[in-house]
């Protein structure tokens, strides 16, 4: 799955630079000249990362307008700024990253980099990737106890159990990522369980080499779909 992005400006030779940078990122990039049909686009279609030019006639009034209007729970304001003018509007559209014109690519890659990775960090951490493979679960009475794994995020994994084991036992989990030779193990506690043997289990504790394991598995996972 790729991630989109929309710039707003009428500078081409900036445009052009901007379209290279975010191709090698991996993100779709949409141009729009005029701020008020860029509104309209971001009304209706899912947009991950704006990039607004401070030198576009308007800019000012489309940051008022999109804070009121659009809603923005997975949008990343980037802002080109022109000068003073430019970083004043930025501080009033609430933008977390900015960098100068003309553009540096230098600059330019390392500011959307690091807003691409907000973005990802974002889709991940509510991703769940359906996998299908055995884990063991160790009860706080040292019992053992095999399961399916349905599906897999970040912050846990919902499994299916068989009949009779007490969920609310389960204190720490073993598997394998599928594709794989890492084996995966967490203290982790019982979200919730239902009558049919589904269980949704959150990770209390997992070792740092490991969380960045997983969280790179789940990337490719993604972006495979």
């Amino acid at each position: 799955m790729t991630l989109s992005s929309m710039v707003v400006s009428r500078d081409w030779q900036e445009v052009s630079v901007l379209e290279c940078i975010l191709g090698s990122l991996h993100m779709d990039v949409a141009v729009e000249s005029e701020p008020q049909r860029a509104l309209s686009r971001l009304a209706t279609s899912k947009i991950d990362a704006l990039i607004v030019d401070c030198d576009l006639n308007g800019s000012g009034q489309f940051f008022r307008e999109l804070q009121k209007e659009v809603p923005r729970t997975s949008t990343v304001p980037l802002v080109i700024m022109g000068g003073t003018q430019g970083v004043r509007e930025m501080e009033e559209s609430g933008a977390m990253f900015a960098f100068d014109k003309p553009i540096s690519v230098e600059q330019a890659v390392r500011t959307l980099s690091a807003a691409r990775n907000m973005i990802l960090d974002g889709r991940l951490r509510y991703h769940r990737a359906g996998v299908e493979v055995p884990v063991t679960l160790s009860g706080r009475r040292k019992k053992r106890m095999s399961a399916q794994l349905i599906n897999l995020s970040q912050g846990g994994l919902q499994i299916r159990v068989k009949d009779g084991f007490d969920a609310s036992e389960a204190a720490l989990v073993s598997f394998s990522l599928p594709g794989t030779n890492c084996g995966m193990r967490a203290q982790v506690e019982v979200a919730w369980a239902d009558e049919r043997g589904n269980v949704g289990i959150r990770f209390v504790k997992m070792a740092s080499q490991m969380k960045h394991t997983l969280r790179l598995w789940l990337a490719q996972q993604y972006f495979a779909n």
